[in-house]
C-alpha cells in the first residue's frame, strides 16, 4: 500500500499537503481584481437594502409573545412594534462601538448561528433523537431567536437579523442575573435600544454623554434627533468573571456525559488558583495569555472619543475555531445586508464572480454563465465581490491570531535523537509537547468529534524524497486512524505512530470490546437505541453506562512525549536528512462532517483553513 500524502519541508513548505494547504483560488482572483480596471464602472449603481424583505418570520397576530410581552400597541410614530425591536442588533450597537463591532463580527460568537456545520450537526442530532432534544442546541447558538419564538428548524433566511447574529451584544450585555448554570439556561432582558445595558461598570461615562445630548448628537427615545443610545449602564460584576461563561461552555447531555467540559477543566486549573479568568486570556491584548488589556475609547459618539484610556476587552474571543460559511454571509458586514441570505448562497465566489478577470471574460463572450436573476447585473456582482474580498481579509487576519493563540499556549522541544544515526539502522527520536496554558486542556472545547489537534512529522532524504511520515492524511484530509475511510477500504496503511490529542467517546459494541465513536451513543449499530437508566448511580461508575470518555488532550502545564521510530530499511544512503515537524489543528474531522451530511464545499472550506503551527525542520547527519 502507498500513502496518499507526501511531506517535505526543504524551504518552509510542506510539499505533500496540497489538499490541505494549497492557496485558495480567491487570493489570486482578489489580486487581479485590485490591479485590473473594472470595465463596467461607469454604469450607475443602486443597492436596495433588502434586509431579507419578506423572509423574516414574524409572530402571528394574536399569538402570545415571548416573556409575556404585548407589543401590539403602536409606538410614537403610529407603527406597530415587533418583538425584534426589543432585541437590538450588533449593527445598531456598532454605530457607537465600532471597534468592538469589528472585532466581534469575525468572532466565533458571531459565527454561532451562521455556522453551516452547526446546522448540519443540530439537524442530524434532532433526527437521531426523534426531535426530543428540542431547543437544547439553539438556545445557546441562537439564544435571542429562541426567546423570540422562532422555530428551531427555521433556516437562516427565515430568521430575524438578531437571531443570525448568534452570541451577539445583548446576549451578554442584557443579562442581569448571575446564573452560573450549564446548558444555556439564562435569559436576555428585552428592551429597545434605549434601555440600559449591563457591563463591568469600569469608568463608565455614559451619564456625561446623556447630559450633553446636543454636543454628542444622541437621543434616548424615539423623539428628537441624533443617534440612538442606551440610557445608562448597570453593573453586573459577573460579566468579568469566568462564571459568566459557564452557561454555554459547560454542556452535558441526557446520558449524563459532557460534550463540553471547559469549566470542569478551568475550575481545577492553576489559572483559577492564580485568579486568571477566561476573559484575561481570550479578551486580553495577547491571544491565549494573561498579559493585561489594551486601552481604547469605550465608544465614539458624535465624532468624539469617549473615555479613550479605558481598559479594552477584545471581542474577537480568540481561539482555534474558524468559519466555513459563505464569505458573503460571514463575517458580519453591514454592507452585506444589501443582499438576502438566499442571494448570497447563489453567489459563486469561488468561480470569480465580480473579479475583473472573470467579468472581462463574460463581457468578451469567452465564458457564458447562466446567472441567477439577482446576479444578472455585473455591477451587482462587482459590488458583492468587494464585500467578499473585505470579509476574506478579515478571515485571513483571524487566521494569524488563531496561530498566535495556539503557539502562545504550547511549546515543542526536540527532536531528541537516540544514538548516532546510521544507514540501515532504526532512527529513534522524540519530541516533548507541553501545554503552557494554565487554564484548560489542549485542545479544549467540544469533545467526541472535534476539535482535532495532531502531530505531523516527516523524514526527507538527501535527494529530497520523503521516505517516512507520521500524521499524514488520506484523500479526504482525515488522519489515517480507524475513522479514515481510506484505511477502512484498504487504500492506505493505518498510521501506527500517530500522535493525536483528539478526545473520543468509547461506546459499547454489540458484544465484547468498546469502540471509538464521535457521539456518546453507537448509532452505527443501533439507529434507534433505547437509552435506559443505569441500574447503579452514575456517580459510582464515574460515567454513564455503555459510554466513557477517552481523553487524549493535555492538561494545563501537562507534557507528552511523542516517540517515533523510522525503520532502518528506509534509511538507505548516508548524508544530510531533514526531519520536519508541525502541529495541525482543524475544527472538524471530515468523516464526522460526512456523517452529518455536510456538502463538498463545506469539506473543502474546512480543509483550506486547517492551521499549521510550531512548524520547523532540523538537519540529521546519517553516517555510512
Amino acid at each position: 500500500m502507498t500513502r496518499l500524502s507526501t511531506f517535505a519541508m526543504l524551504s518552509g513548505m510542506f510539499a505533500g499537503a496540497a489538499l490541505i494547504s494549497a492557496a485558495p483560488p480567491y487570493k489570486a482572483a482578489a489580486a487581479e481584481n485590485n490591479n485590473a480596471s473594472r470595465h463596467t464602472q461607469a454604469l450607475p449603481r443602486t443597492l436596495m437594502l433588502a434586509e431579507n424583505a419578506g423572509e423574516i418570520r414574524r409572530p402571528e397576530a394574536g399569538k402570545a409573545k415571548p416573556d409575556g410581552l404585548d407589543n401590539s400597541k403602536p409606538d410614537a410614530h403610529g407603527s406597530p412594534n415587533s418583538d425584534e425591536e426589543l432585541y437590538p442588533t450588533a449593527a445598531q450597537c456598532g454605530t457607537c462601538h465600532k471597534q468592538i463591532y469589528e472585532e466581534w463580527s469575525s468572532s466565533q460568537h458571531a459565527y454561532a448561528s451562521i455556522s453551516p456545520m452547526f446546522h448540519k450537526f443540530e439537524q442530524k442530532f434532532q433526527t437521531l433523537t426523534q426531535g426530543t432534544v428540542g431547543t437544547f442546541c439553539v438556545r445557546c447558538h441562537q439564544q435571542v431567536g429562541t426567546q423570540l419564538g422562532e422555530a428551531r428548524e427555521a433556516p437562516l433566511w427565515a430568521r430575524s437579523q438578531i437571531s443570525r447574529e448568534g452570541v451577539t451584544c445583548i446576549t451578554c450585555h442584557r443579562v442581569k442575573e448571575q446564573y452560573g448554570k450549564v446548558n444555556g439556561e439564562r435569559r436576555v432582558e428585552p428592551g429597545k435600544i434605549y434601555e440600559p445595558v449591563y457591563g463591568s461598570g469600569e469608568k463608565s461615562v455614559i451619564k456625561n454623554v446623556i447630559a450633553n445630548k446636543e454636543t454628542y448628537s444622541v437621543k434616548t427615545s424615539a423623539k428628537g434627533r441624533g443617534n440612538d443610545i442606551h440610557k445608562g449602564m448597570i453593573t453586573n460584576d459577573q460579566i468579568t468573571k469566568s462564571e459568566f461563561c459557564v452557561s454555554c461552555h459547560q454542556v452535558a447531555v441526557n446520558l449524563g456525559i459532557k460534550l463540553e467540559i471547559v469549566w470542569d477543566q478551568y475550575r481545577d486549573s492553576p489559572a483559577r488558583k492564580a485568579g486568571i479568568t477566561c476573559q484575561d486570556c481570550h479578551m486580553g491584548k495577547v491571544p491565549g495569555q494573561s498579559k493585561g488589556y489594551a486601552t481604547a475609547p469605550s465608544a465614539i459618539v458624535g465624532g468624539k472619543e469617549i473615555n479613550p484610556g479605558r481598559k479594552h476587552a477584545n471581542h474577537r474571543f480568540i481561539g482555534p475555531g474558524y468559519s466555513i460559511a459563505h464569505p458573503g454571509i460571514f463575517p458580519h458586514n453591514v454592507k452585506a445586508q444589501a443582499y438576502s441570505i438566499k442571494d448570497w448562497l447563489q453567489f459563486d465566489w469561488r468561480a470569480g464572480w465580480g473579479t475583473s478577470k472573470f467579468e472581462d471574460k463574460v463581457a468578451d463572450g469567452k465564458i457564458k454563465v447562466s446567472f441567477p436573476k439577482r446576479w444578472s447585473d455585473p455591477n451587482d456582482r462587482e459590488d458583492a465581490r468587494e464585500i467578499i474580498d473585505e470579509n476574506l481579509k478579515k478571515l485571513d487576519a483571524r487566521d494569524v491570531l488563531r496561530r498566535r493563540v495556539m503557539e502562545n499556549s504550547s511549546k515543542v522541544d526536540g527532536p531528541f535523537i537516540e544514538g548516532t544515526p546510521k544507514v540501515g539502522s532504526v532512527l529513534a527520536f522524540s519530541y516533548k509537547i507541553k501545554n503552557t496554558n494554565t487554564g484548560h486542556n489542549l485542545p479544549s472545547g467540544s469533545l467526541g468529534a472535534q476539535p482535532q489537534l495532531w502531530v505531523n512529522v516527516a523524514l526527507v532524504d538527501p535527494d529530497g524524497n520523503n521516505v517516512w511520515e507520521s500524521g499524514y492524511v488520506d484523500s479526504n484530509g482525515d488522519m489515517a486512524d480507524l475513522h479514515s475511510l481510506d484505511v477502512a477500504a484498504g487504500r492506505i496503511d493505518t498510521d501506527q505512530m500517530l500522535v493525536n490529542f483528539q478526545t473520543k467517546f468509547l461506546t459499547t459494541n454489540v458484544k465484547g470490546t468498546d469502540r471509538e465513536m464521535y457521539l456518546p451513543v453507537n448509532f452505527d449499530i443501533d439507529p434507534l437505541p433505547q437509552l435506559r437508566p443505569p441500574s447503579i448511580p452514575t456517580t459510582v461508575l464515574n460515567h454513564p453506562p455503555l459510554v466513557r470518555m477517552e481523553n487524549h488532550s493535555l492538561t494545563p502545564l501537562g507534557v507528552r512525549e511523542a516517540k517515533y521510530e523510522v525503520p532502518g530499511n528506509l534509511i538507505s544512503k548516508p548524508g544530510r536528512y531533514r526531519l520536519a515537524f508541525r502541529m495541525r489543528s482543524r475544527a472538524e474531522p471530515i468523516y464526522f462532517m460526512r456523517f452529518v451530511g455536510a456538502t463538498k464545499d463545506m469539506e473543502r472550506s474546512m480543509n483550506e483553513r486547517i492551521m499549521n503551527f510550531h512548524d520547523f525542520a532540523v538537519d540529521v547527519d546519517v553516517k555510512g
